[in-house]
C-alpha cells in the first residue's frame, strides 16, 4: 500500500467511526415572572404584609430608644462643662457605649428581617418548584425563561405566571415568617 492510499484508508476509517451528531431538540419555551409571583400570590402578599409589620415594629422600637438616647445626650452636653475630667470621660464613654449598643441592635433587627424573609421565600420556592414542573410537563416545554430576560415575544401563550400563581394560591395561601430564622449560609468559597 502506498503512503497516499494508507492516508486515505485511515481517513475513511476515521470518518466512519465518527458518530453522527443528532439534531438538538426543538426548544419549547415557557416564560415565568418570579417577581409577579412574589407580588401577586396570596403567600407573597402575606409575606410582604408580615415583613412590613415587623419592619414598622422594629422602626418604632428603635426610634423610641433613639429619642431617649438623644435626650440623654443633650443632658450630658449640658453637664459636661461642670463635670470633673475623670467623671466627664466616664460618662462620655458610657454614652458612646449606649450608642454602639443601639447601632448593634439595629443591625441585628435588620439581619432578623433579612433572614426571616429569606426563609419564607425559600419555603415558597420549595412549594412552587413542583407546581412549575407540572406546568412545564403539561405544556410540553423543555426550557423556562424568566420574563425579565425576554426581549420580545409575539404571543402571550408562553407565560405560565398566572397559572403558577393560581396553583400556588391553592397549595400555599399563607406562611408564618419566622423572625428567629438563621441567616442563610454564605456561598462556599472555591479552594485555591
Amino acid at each position: 500500500m502506498t503512503r497516499t492510499s494508507l492516508k486515505l484508508a485511515l481517513a475513511a476509517l476515521a470518518l466512519s467511526a465518527t458518530p453522527v451528531l443528532a439534531d438538538p431538540p426543538q426548544a419549547k419555551i415557557v416564560v415565568l415572572d418570579r417577581a409577579a409571583i412574589l407580588q401577586f400570590s396570596k403567600v407573597g402578599q402575606d409575606i410582604a404584609r408580615q415583613m412590613q409589620n415587623y419592619a414598622n415594629q422594629a422602626k418604632n422600637d428603635l426610634q423610641a430608644q433613639g429619642r431617649a438616647l438623644e435626650k440623654e445626650g443633650q443632658q450630658l452636653q449640658q453637664q459636661v462643662a461642670i463635670l470633673a475630667p475623670d467623671v466627664k470621660q466616664k460618662r462620655l464613654e458610657a454614652f458612646q457605649a449606649k450608642q454602639r449598643s443601639l447601632q448593634a441592635v439595629a443591625g441585628r433587627k435588620d439581619e432578623q428581617l433579612k433572614a426571616g424573609f429569606a426563609q419564607a421565600r425559600a419555603t415558597m420556592e420549595t412549594t412552587l418548584g413542583p407546581i412549575l414542573q407540572q406546568l412545564v410537563k403539561e405544556r410540553g416545554a423543555n426550557l423556562v425563561l424568566d420574563k425579565q430576560a425576554v426581549v420580545f415575544a409575539n404571543a402571550s401563550g408562553f407565560d405560565i405566571t398566572g397559572e403558577a400563581i393560581n396553583r400556588l394560591n391553592q397549595k400555599l395561601p399563607s406562611i408564618k415568617v419566622d423572625m428567629n430564622a438563621k441567616p442563610p449560609a454564605p456561598p462556599a468559597q472555591p479552594k485555591k
